[in-house]
């Protein structure tokens, strides 16, 4: 910190009759653990554009498309649509994904691909097979393949992140994808692509070397030794193909797994060297399990997300100071969502149909809120997570559906978009002074969850705020060092019905809303949050 910031902040801190030892860390959740728990206080935010934590890869605010259930058929992908283009494309997805700039799209899977066989879905479609989909028991025509997804993703001005068969699949067809996509011509599978009618290359760079193989669901499950040599293999004959590539290797599928982190340990301990990053996966419930049905509770299991980021960065550097080696991992959080309604019986199992109902959650406030505070906890760690994909895009598990007349805007898809809209630049080293509650198995909790942006090239600073308290307002007060910006626009999403819910019925239950213009005097700003809310406030310097 600046000696001057230093001195303002200790000033205003100790007005506010807070004790701070002079060598304090600056954290964003440090002051709130030690102050007094008293809703009524005014919660302050310290923000310097001059001190960052990390530049913002734009692929943080990443998606996923799997086939399963009606993410492809029926989602993007729809024939027989009076709403697609010539392509089968749902035209009103494909814009709407557009102006939602998604950078980042993982594909083919998820469980999928731990059984697919990549050259079913290419080539000409009539002498496509049609196959069973064991990891979701449906029925897959392979009318939409890895073409098609590659197709679609330049209409959609967007990158693939293609998901490989390290199930049944061996890192020979792994590289042997890679020559499909990648080589200009003059290979086996480079001249397949060409007699398949795409002359140019895709040139794809992120790929995942499997999908939670740690799994005993999983098809081709195996021991994390026998996988880490697995990726080894496959990551040395890709990168054989194209040295370019940027690998993800398959990490634990979440903290509740009884291997969680010695999996990650035990893998990288095979495929270091040959990686780039590992994987995380985690999905969030407002269950009896998990918080007891308390929405105070739910809403800070955010927390719990970046401590999990903590906990598999340190194996990552564990390994590497094990091999000695230069080079430092990144994280792929390539599938985070809430999910805990639609995950048992008819809604998992397809029955063997073509494109049934599945996973198809029904998000509410609550559920929005929490995407928010999700979303504030990867930009808070994106100094080390540098890919990230909400699971899912359309349909299944996601913030868009789709029927045949049109699209719905689910309650979480608000706090999505503005993050990919708002959150750029790099990330602020904020200080938040708040007031705390007690949550069960986590401590003492801020009512107010803040992550901020600065974006030097514009003079922009976003915040984005979590109200956590379920009764009371909170006037936030942000003092500015250095130069003050000059408010733009609020953006509040709340309401009086936590339970509240998007249909196509009634669209616009949950959406957002203009909020308090904030007001700036004397390099201060204040306003108020609503109860159970989340904001985002952009300034222009």
């Amino acid at each position: 910190m600046h000696p001057f910031s230093r001195r303002h902040f200790l000033q205003d801190a100790s007005k506010a009759g807070i004790a701070i030892a002079a060598n304090f860390a600056l954290s964003p959740h440090l002051l709130g653990q030690s102050s007094p728990s008293n809703p009524a206080q005014p919660i302050r935010i310290y923000a310097d554009s001059r001190r960052t934590l990390a530049p913002i890869n734009r692929d943080l605010f990443g998606s996923f498309l799997e086939h399963l259930g009606r993410a492809i058929y029926e989602g993007i992908y729809d024939p027989q649509s009076k709403l697609s283009d010539a392509n089968g494309f749902r035209k009103d997805v494909l814009e709407e994904i557009r102006k939602l700039g998604v950078p980042i799209i993982r594909y083919p899977g998820g469980n999928f691909v731990s059984g697919y066989n990549w050259l079913d879905g290419v080539g000409p479609k009539a002498n496509r097979p049609v196959v069973l989909d064991k990891a979701w028991n449906t029925i897959n025509s392979n009318q939409f393949g890895t073409d098609e997804f590659l197709a679609w993703c330049r209409l959609a001005g967007t990158q693939p992140l293609l998901g490989l068969n390290l199930g049944t699949g061996t890192p020979e067809q792994a590289a042997a994808l890679v020559e499909y996509c990648n080589v200009e011509k003059g290979t086996r599978w480079s001249d397949l692509r060409h007699k398949n009618g795409i002359a140019e290359p895709y040139n794809v760079r992120h790929w995942c070397l499997g999908n939670e193989m740690d799994g005993p669901w999983q098809i081709g499950h195996m021991t994390a030794t026998e996988y880490g040599l697995k990726a080894e293999d496959a990551a040395r004959q890709m990168r054989y193909v194209d040295p370019s590539l940027k690998l993800v290797a398959c990490g634990s599928s979440g903290p509740g797994m009884p291997t969680y982190l010695e999996w990650d340990r035990e893998v990288l301990e095979q495929c270091y060297d040959y990686v780039d990053a590992i994987s995380l996966h985690r999905y969030f419930g407002n269950t009896t399990e998990e918080t007891g049905g308390d929405s105070s509770k739910y809403l800070a299991m955010n927390l719990s997300m970046e401590r999990q980021i903590d906990e598999v960065a340190a194996v990552c550097d564990v390994v590497r100071g094990h091999k000695r080696s230069p080079k430092k991992l990144w994280l792929s959080f390539d599938e985070w969502n809430v999910w805990y309604r639609a995950r048992s019986g008819a809604a998992v199992n397809g029955a063997r149909q073509s494109a049934p109902h599945l996973l198809e959650e029904v998000y509410n406030l609550e559920d929005a809120l929490l995407v928010g505070g999700l979303l504030n906890a990867l930009i808070r760690k994106a100094d080390r997570v540098k890919l990230a994909c909400l699971a899912q895009l359309v349909n299944v598990i996601a913030p868009i559906m789709t029927n045949e007349n049109g699209l719905l805007r689910q309650t979480i898809y608000y706090p999505y978009s503005w993050a990919l809209e708002f959150a750029r630049g790099a990330v602020l080293d904020l200080v938040v002074e708040s007031p705390t509650y007690d949550v069960a198995g986590m401590g003492a909790v801020n009512y107010v969850d803040v992550a901020g942006t600065y974006q030097s090239e514009t003079g922009k600073t976003a915040l984005f705020l979590l109200n956590r308290d379920l009764a009371k307002p909170h006037e936030i007060q942000i003092v500015w060092e250095g130069s003050s910006p000059r408010a733009g626009d609020t953006l509040v999403l709340t309401g009086s019905d936590l339970k509240a819910t998007n249909t196509f019925e009634s669209p616009a239950r949950v959406t957002p809303q203009k909020g308090e213009q904030p007001s700036t005097s004397a390099g201060r700003t204040t306003f108020e949050l609503p109860p159970r809310s989340y904001t985002v406030v952009q300034w222009t310097a």
